[in-house]
């Protein structure tokens, strides 16, 4: 089959509606690299025939670059120099936006949030004086314009910000998030498998970012096996994602960040004593910066998450680390390393040590897997738990440590749940697991739940039948990944 539009069917039909209105409309699309900004854009734009479209990719340099990106996009879109020229400086570009605009123009700029740097910034201003101009006869301009951003906070900044020029001007916000479980499973069900350790591994490597899956797709690896896969997207010369992460994600860190970051990719769950003592054991003299770059990468990247203690208030101070995005998880403790030292290894031994790594990182993405699932089946109302919230966090207490607990407060049931990516490791394991749900339920914290139904369950990739008996013997429910992706 040939490769399809996945997923946001939501995202898809409010963009639709932005542009269906035939009037003025100045609106933000904001979601990490690649996650599919430009795509949703095209397939919108697809369905908006005879409007005119410009779109540019604005790019990190100065106002010569912007301006030389801008006029290559009016050449390649055709737009005619005699009635729209090239704008040569910033404040003819913002006049370009606003003529465009009246003459029915679509307008898409594309990394929006670089017009924030210093040498760009007085754009913004001279966009503020054109917006207000077109809202004030939004009903007569048959145009509008789109921004697309990927660093959060730089493309906030400039658009909400109380003492930015384009301060409370957008009319519309759509922010994509990842793709969801369903529309995974209906991208490979098209192109690969179902397979629950297939889907397991690509969902910890990829999550829920389409291009990574289509560039799979186009290389012929997508329903290959897992060493296949990872050689021809990772190490060969040609690999579409040998540079993705640097280029992409890290360059914008400019090299400041990257001891924290492979530090916390490592060790998912390392605590702010833990970072400081590893980056003051690599580089003493960057150990006072540690806070610094925490809050730098929580903040203005969303690259890491800081989660807080089970029941803890909003305010805690103590804290574990975790990196939001599975894809820059698995290149930096797992694949980084390894393609660097490409030209001095054998491949295969190199993919080998990849893929081990990979394996290791299984266990704790099995674990967000299936709460996003528990959440995703809840939201559709499918399978047999009513899921009102998950009680999250980390668990405070050395001797306590339970994978999931997902709460039915209509109900006043409470579900306990274990994962573990082998499942010859679950059985055995219950009678331990069981320690854990006591500890809980009698803690002072957690008294509102001892009047509550309890239920157990424990989740694999993938269970057999004689597994299943096993862990039914032992008053638990066995899911895997075929039982929590049916009826998505």
């Amino acid at each position: 089959m040939t490769w399809g539009f996945y997923g946001r069917a939501e995202e898809l039909a409010s963009l639709q509606a932005i542009l269906g209105r035939e009037r003025w409309f100045f609106a933000r699309i904001t979601g990490r690299r690649r996650i599919g900004k430009t795509t949703l854009v095209q397939r919108a734009l697809l369905d908006s025939t005879n409007r005119p479209v410009l779109y540019v990719q604005i790019p990190d340099s100065g106002p010569a670059g912007v301006l030389s990106s801008v006029a290559d996009a009016m050449d390649t879109f055709e737009i005619d120099p005699a009635v729209h020229p090239r704008p040569k400086s910033l404040h003819a570009l913002a006049q370009s936006v606003g003529q465009l605009a009246e003459a029915g123009y679509l307008i898409a700029l594309d990394e929006f949030q670089y017009f924030s740097r210093k040498p760009l910034y007085e754009f913004t201003s001279h966009l503020q004086a054109v917006v207000d101009d077109l809202s004030s006869r939004a009903s007569s301009v048959p145009g509008g314009l789109l921004v697309l951003g990927s660093i959060h906070v730089e493309l906030v900044a400039l658009l909400e910000d109380r003492n930015a020029p384009l301060y409370n001007r957008t009319t519309d916000h759509i922010e994509l998030d990842h793709l969801d479980i369903a529309s995974l499973s209906t991208l490979l069900r098209e192109h690969a498998d179902t397979e629950p350790n297939r889907l397991l591994f690509l969902w910890n490597l990829f999550e829920g970012v389409p291009k990574f899956y289509r560039d799979c797709y186009e290389q012929g690896v997508l329903d290959k096996g897992r060493h296949d896969l990872l050689r021809q997207m990772f190490f060969r010369s040609s690999s579409p994602l040998r540079t993705e992460a640097e280029n992409w994600f890290l360059s914008e860190l400019r090299g400041r960040y990257d001891i924290v970051l492979k530090f916390v990719a490592r060790r998912p769950g390392c605590n702010h004593g833990d970072i400081h003592n590893h980056v003051t054991s690599v580089s003493s003299s960057s150990k006072d910066q540690v806070a610094g770059y925490l809050k730098t990468l929580i903040e203005k990247y969303r690259m890491v998450e800081k989660r807080l203690p089970i029941f803890a208030t909003p305010k805690a101070r103590k804290g574990r680390y975790y990196l939001r995005d599975n894809f820059l998880r698995a290149w930096m403790a797992a694949l980084q390393g390894a393609v660097a030292a490409v030209n001095f290894r054998p491949v295969e031994t190199l993919v080998e040590q990849a893929d081990k790594r990979l394996m290791d990182a299984e266990g704790y993405g099995l674990e967000r897997l299936v709460a996003q699932l528990y959440e995703e089946r809840a939201r559709k109302g499918v399978g047999d738990f009513a899921l009102t919230h998950r009680i999250d966090g980390y668990w405070n207490r050395n001797d306590t440590e339970i994978d999931l607990v997902a709460a039915n407060a209509d109900d006043k049931v409470l579900r306990f749940g274990t994962c573990k990516r082998s499942p010859a490791r679950l059985a055995p394991d219950l009678p331990h697991f069981d320690g854990h749900i006591e500890r809980f339920l009698k803690d002072k914290a957690n008294k509102k739940y001892r009047n509550w139904t309890i239920q157990k369950v424990a989740i694999a990739p993938q269970l057999d039948p004689e597994t299943r008996k096993a862990i039914e013997a032992k008053g638990y429910l066995p899911q895997d990944l075929v039982d929590l992706t049916t009826g998505l």
